[in-house]
């Protein structure tokens, strides 16, 4: 799994997968699926995460696992 920030884009990915993206989806304003060519979620971003989040917040991340 990978997570970026990008500034440019002003976005927040999660990414699940490497796999090509082939379609994608807003399933909410500012939320967007990718699939991959077997139609199976690859990555998921948050757009305009400046306006949700602090650059501190952006910086900083916490995980956990079960």
């Amino acid at each position: 799994m990978k997570i970026t920030v990008d500034k440019a884009t002003d976005s927040l990915c999660f990414w699940l997968d490497e796999k090509k993206i082939v379609e994608s989806e807003e399933i909410r304003p500012g939320v967007i699926l990718d699939y991959d060519e077997n139609n199976v979620v690859i990555g998921v971003e948050f757009l305009n995460v400046s306006s949700r989040k602090t650059k501190e917040d952006l910086s900083n991340m916490q995980f956990q696992t079960a």
